[in-house]
C-alpha cells in the first residue's frame, strides 16, 4: 500500500519504518526541513535500538521517501496517518495544534475519499472533530493507538500484543486487517471499538502502568520507615497472576514523552467532564515526590551541606535504550544537587547530546565518555538509569576513586553486598 506518514517524530519514524519494512511504501512528512534533509542523509533524530538501520537499509530500497511537500504525499497516498506530537499545555491539556494543522492540510488538498489514521495520542472527542472537518472530502477517519515502549519500539511495532482500531466503518476495517496482517497472528488481537473508547484505551494503559509504578514506590516509601525489604515484597507480590512482575521495581520514579503527559491530559478530560480523578492526582504527585527520594538520601547523608561535592552520574536518559531525558529523574535530581551548590560529572551512553542541549552553558557539569572517567576525583556516585553497562562495574575501582567511598542507586541495580565488603556505603530505594 501507499501510505503517506505526518510527523517525523518518534512514533511517525517508528511506524515508517516497521510498515515499509512490511513490504509498503512510505512517505514521511515534515515542516521541519532540516530534519527531513538529515533524514535522507540517514541522520537519525531519536535513539531507538534497530530504527536506524531500518530506516536506511528502506531508504535504499526507495520504501520510504521523505518530503516537506504536503500536496505530494497526500495525492501519492492511499493511507494517511497522523503522527504528530500533542505535548501538553500549561493546565495539562493536551496541544492539539499540530494535529489540527495536518488535518487541514489534508482538507486543503485531498481530492478522492481516504483512510486517515490518528496515531497521536489525543484526548477523547478529537477523532469526531477531524472527520467533522474531512467530512465535505468523504475521508474516513480511524483511530490506532500505538502501545510502543522506548527501546522496544521496533519489536513493539513488528510483533503488538494488539492492535485497536476505533472506527465502525467496514471499508476501514477490511483495509486496515490487511495493513497489519503481517504484524500479528491471533486474530484475537486485532481489535476493533467504536472510536472515544479506542482514544480512552490508549489513556488508560498508560494511566493503568504509572499507577502500578507510583503504586510500588509508595510502598518503598513505607517499607523503608517500617524496615521491611521492598525488594523482597516485591518478589512475593510478582508471584502472583494477578498482578505479575512488570512494572513494580520500586526507584525514581516514571518519566519521558508518554507517562507524566498522558496522566495530565486525562486528568483535564476527567476534570472537564465534571470528574475529579483522585487517583490519578494521587499517581502523579506520588511520582513527584518520588524523584526527590534519592536527594533527600544524599542530603541526610551529608547533614545538609553538599556545597564542596561532586558528584558522578550515571545515566540521564529517563530509561535505557533511549535517548530521552524528558522528565527524566535524573534532571530533577541534577538540578537539586545546583541549587545546593555541588557539581555534576555525568556519563549516559545516548543521552549526553540531549543533556548538552537543554543546559548549555550551565557552569557545573562536566559531561563524560564513560562510566570509569565519570567517577574521577569525583565524592559520591549516583546511578539514576539502569543501562546494562552500570550493572556490573568494577567495585574496587569505585572504591578507589570515590573520595566518600559512597553510592546512591537510584534504580536498585548494583550489589549491596560487594559494596559493603568493599566498605562502600550503599544507599538505594
Amino acid at each position: 500500500m501507499k501510505l503517506a506518514i505526518f510527523g517525523s517524530g518518534y512514533v511517525g519514524l517508528v511506524t515508517a519504518a516497521c510498515l515499509a519494512e512490511a513490504g509498503n511504501t512510505v512517505i514521511c512528512v515534515d515542516i521541519d526541513t532540516q530534519k527531513i534533509e538529515r533524514l535522507k542523509n540517514g541522520m537519525i533524530p531519536i535513539f531507538e535500538p534497530q530504527l536506524e538501520n531500518l530506516i536506511v537499509t528502506n531508504y535504499q530500497k526507495k520504501n520510504i521517501e521523505f518530503t516537506t511537500d504536503v500536496k505530494f504525499a497526500i495525492e501519492f497516498a492511499d493511507i494517511i496517518f497522523i503522527a504528530v506530537g500533542t505535548p501538553s499545555n500549561e493546565d495539562g491539556s493536551a496541544d492539539l495544534r499540530a494535529v489540527f494543522d495536518v488535518t487541514h492540510n489534508i482538507a486543503k488538498h485531498v481530492t478522492e475519499n481516504k483512510i486517515v489514521i490518528i496515531k497521536s495520542t489525543v484526548p477523547v472527542g478529537t477523532t469526531d472533530q477531524v472527520q467533522t472537518i474531512l467530512s465535505e472530502k468523504k475521508c474516513t477517519v480511524v483511530f490506532n493507538p500505538e502501545f510502543l515502549k522506548q527501546g522496544e519500539a521496533v519489536s513493539d511495532s513488528m510483533k503488538p500484543d494488539r492492535i485497536i482500531i476505533g472506527t465502525n466503518a467496514d471499508n476501514a476495517i477490511i483495509t486496515l486487517k490487511k495493513l497489519y496482517r503481517s504484524f500479528y497472528t491471533d486474530d484475537k488481537q486485532f481489535l476493533v471499538m467504536d472510536v472515544r473508547s479506542a482514544e480512552m484505551t490508549k489513556y488508560v494503559a498508560n494511566a493503568m502502568l504509572a499507577t502500578k509504578i507510583s503504586f510500588i514506590n509508595e510502598m518503598s516509601q513505607i517499607a523503608e520507615r517500617i524496615g521491611a525489604d521492598i525488594h523482597s515484597v516485591r518478589d512475593g507480590i510478582a508471584l502472583d497472576a494477578r498482578i505479575g512482575p512488570h512494572f513494580i521495581n520500586p526507584g525514581m520514579g516514571y518519566g519521558g514523552s508518554c507517562f507524566p503527559k498522558d496522566i495530565k491530559a486525562l486528568q483535564k478530560s476527567a476534570k472537564n467532564a465534571g470528574y475529579h480523578a483522585r487517583m490519578l492526582q494521587a499517581v502523579e504527585d506520588v511520582n513527584t515526590d518520588q524523584k526527590l527520594f534519592l536527594f533527600d538520601k544524599i542530603m541526610r547523608f551529608y547533614n545538609g551541606d553538599i556545597r564542596t561535592k561532586t558528584f558522578a552520574v550515571w545515566g540521564l536518559a529517563f530509561k535505557p535504550n533511549t535517548d530521552d531525558i524528558r522528565d527524566a529523574a535524573s534532571i530533577i535530581l541534577i538540578q537539586k544537587l545546583w541549587s545546593h551548590g555541588a557539581k555534576v560529572q555525568a556519563y549516559d551512553p545516548e543521552a549526553m547530546p540531549n543533556f548538552k542541549k537543554q543546559f548549555n552553558g550551565h557552569g557545573q557539569y562536566v559531561l563524560c565518555d564513560s562510566a570509569h572517567e565519570a567517577i574521577e576525583n569525583t565524592d559520591a556516585l549516583c546511578v539514576i538509569t539502569e543501562w546494562a553497562e552500570f550493572k556490573s562495574p568494577d567495585f574496587n575501582l569505585l572504591s578507589e576513586k570515590l573520595m566518600d567511598k559512597v553510592i546512591f542507586d537510584g534504580r536498585n541495580v548494583l550489589d549491596k553486598n560487594k559494596c559493603r565488603e568493599l566498605g562502600i556505603g550503599y544507599f538505594r530505594i
